[in-house]
């Protein structure tokens, strides 16, 4: 997707509705009228939402949601306080005086404050990772009303288990694999074993 991998990035930061907007039409320009479909963390979190869309030109048969992103969880006293300290310095650092005399402070503090994707990212990228991060979907976890298997890394600290558990509490029609030992990236760690698992649920022999 556009700011992903070798793809071009987009002219400005986009958000959660403008990565579903590039997908319905990538598919409409292929023409394809039935399909499944997986995603992986942000992946999962857009077609969440684009299954809330009754006007989809084509039909969605299964979907595999594997360590889906879309869960916001209220933060921590101390995730709050360190958001406020970042919003005050970065204040501080903005004056003309400091500007002046350490013009890479700013940069500076948002390498030391951001997540290691953050930290990697270009500012568009940047800009986009911060809309992504805090768009919540739980809301239409309800709406997707087709068969739905859950992976899952059981050491997961991106998007935890438990995530995976609220989705398959609210998502009608789904079932939670456990992995045990795996993070994040459970379809590399155990890539045989996820292969088998998808496999299964798309056709329903090994």
């Amino acid at each position: 997707m556009p700011g992903c991998g070798d793809s071009e990035e987009p002219k400005t930061g986009w958000d959660l509705d403008k990565y579903i907007s590039f997908i319905i039409k990538f598919i409409e320009k292929l023409n394809i009228k039935e399909l499944d479909l997986i995603g992986h963390s942000n992946g999962g979190k857009i077609i969440i939402k684009l299954m809330s869309n009754k006007n989809l030109n084509f039909t969605v048969g299964k979907i595999i949601l594997i360590g889906s992103a879309g869960v916001v969880h209220k933060k921590s006293f101390k995730q709050m306080l360190k958001i406020k300290l970042y919003k005050i310095l970065k204040k501080i650092l903005q004056l003309k005086l400091i500007q002046k005399f350490f013009p890479n402070l700013i940069i500076n503090l948002k390498n030391h404050m951001g997540s290691e994707d953050y930290r990697n990212a270009t500012p568009i990228m940047r800009d986009t990772l911060v809309k992504l991060v805090n768009t919540d979907v739980t809301e239409y976890l309800k709406d997707i009303n087709r068969p739905t298997l859950l992976i899952w890394g059981e050491q997961d600290t991106a998007t935890p288990i438990g995530d995976g558990e609220i989705m398959e509490k609210y998502i009608p029609d789904a079932g939670l694999v456990r992995i045990p030992n795996c993070s994040h990236y459970v379809f590399i760690e155990q890539a045989q074993y996820v292969n088998k698992i998808i496999y299964t649920f798309l056709n329903g022999k090994y």
